[in-house]
């Protein structure tokens, strides 16, 4: 049976660094996949997390498993995240929180239950958007459409026409907006078009789905949050999946949260069990420490207090980057304005290179960057900025 079996495609981001990792030239550089670095290059473990694993192995009695939905202090810790402690959706026990094996495991179980439970829903997904996300609603089985969203020409946010086209989905339809720091572009939404989302899901009866994988990397916990409450105060159902890889560097810990929010707290149990049924007949309950690493911290106010310095610092190293790409640039005499860089939002920005120009850099200067064009700014350090810079002016 297997020996008709043809080798898959690779995955456009993963492929592209196993395509790097066999590159034998020397100062290659990988601005392809979507993780962290620092100053050096490396992919740092918080101090935060070692002081709470430090304090898990001397307390851990138990490796039994853990509930379907995982533990409910690490459900109350994200609630608290997302949307307040005072929040009347907590409160009011209106939410129901899933541990998942990182934000594409609960994206995948959203896609579940909505395929179990609301077939006749169709999502609409942003143009641009994460290229995991088609994928993994279509293996759910999903129905999908595009909502115009990056002009590729003005480098920003096509407002209007996004809303005009939300405006053709219908009652019962699911919308997947990206909560802060948009993946692949860097290009967010502002407060006041958060509202008019908002209005516009409210007012047509459509679903949000939320994807917060970056929460804290564009300006702050609480200030990334805005549009996700905006949602939450004009509509009364909503699904958020997070994620904990980026602020809290757990990236191989798959730490990821899967929110229900309904009308009331006996809709979100009934919900809930439906979520719990597609979990259980997917992976059954999910891993246990890097949810226990994340719930350790959010429950010690110190711990809590550390932990935003560090995700300052990653996220002032990031904003500090684009601005020294775009000088580095112009200085070497990059003959296209990349000011716009500046203006994008958390790790990735949509550079404007062509595919063309992203095969030559790969070729040429042994610098890897996904077809579309999507940078990992955070991939930037001084050390590789001249020749990265000097590679894009070549290609240009």
């Amino acid at each position: 049976m297997f020996d008709a079996v043809k080798p898959a495609a690779p995955d456009a981001i993963l492929g592209l660094t196993e395509a790097y990792n066999a590159d034998d030239r020397p100062g290659k550089i990988n601005l392809g996949v979507g993780v962290y670095k620092d100053a050096s290059g490396k992919t740092p473990v918080l101090a935060t997390v070692k002081e709470a694993e430090r304090r898990l192995i001397d307390t851990e009695a138990s490796k039994s498993y853990k509930p379907i939905d995982g533990d409910p202090a690490y459900g109350a810790c994200v609630q608290a995240m997302l949307f307040g402690v005072d929040s009347s959706i907590v409160t009011e026990k209106r939410a129901a929180t899933s541990h998942c094996p990182g934000g594409t495991g609960a994206l995948r179980v959203a896609g579940d239950y909505l395929h179990a439970n609301h077939p006749s829903a169709t999502l609409w997904l942003s143009d641009e958007t994460w290229p995991n996300h088609p994928a993994i609603f279509t293996a759910a089985g999903l129905p999908m459409k595009r909502y115009p969203y990056f002009d590729a020409k003005a480098n920003a946010l096509n407002f209007d026409a996004m809303l005009d086209g939300l405006s053709k989905a219908s009652a019962g339809d699911v919308v997947l907006l990206h909560g802060c720091c948009h993946n692949p572009t860097g290009v967010d939404l502002g407060p006041d078009q958060w509202v008019k989302v908002a209005d516009l899901c409210a007012g047509k009866g459509l679903l949000p789905l939320l994807d917060f994988a970056y929460q804290g990397f564009a300006e702050g916990i609480e200030q990334d949050a805005v549009g996700l409450r905006a949602l939450a105060s004009k509509v009364s159902e909503l699904i958020v999946c997070g994620s904990f890889s980026k602020n809290f560097g757990l990236y191989n810990e798959r730490v990821g949260s899967l929110t229900f929010v309904a009308g009331s707290a006996d809709t979100a149990k009934a919900v809930q069990s439906q979520v719990k049924a597609c979990v259980r007949r997917n992976y059954s309950n999910p891993p246990a420490h890097g949810g226990a690493v994340v719930t350790t911290i959010l429950q010690d106010q110190a711990l809590t207090t550390q932990w935003h310095g560090e995700l300052t610092e990653m996220r002032e190293r990031i904003n500090g980057v684009r601005s020294l790409f775009v000088n580095t640039l112009a200085q070497k005499g990059a003959n296209r304005d990349f000011s716009f860089i500046t203006q994008q939002r958390g790790m990735f920005s949509y550079s404007g290179l062509t595919k063309d120009q992203v095969g030559q850099l790969r070729d040429k200067h042994a610098v890897y960057i996904v077809g579309s064009g999507r940078i990992n700014v955070a991939g930037m350090t001084e050390g590789n900025m001249d020749k990265l810079c000097e590679a894009i002016v070549d290609v240009l």
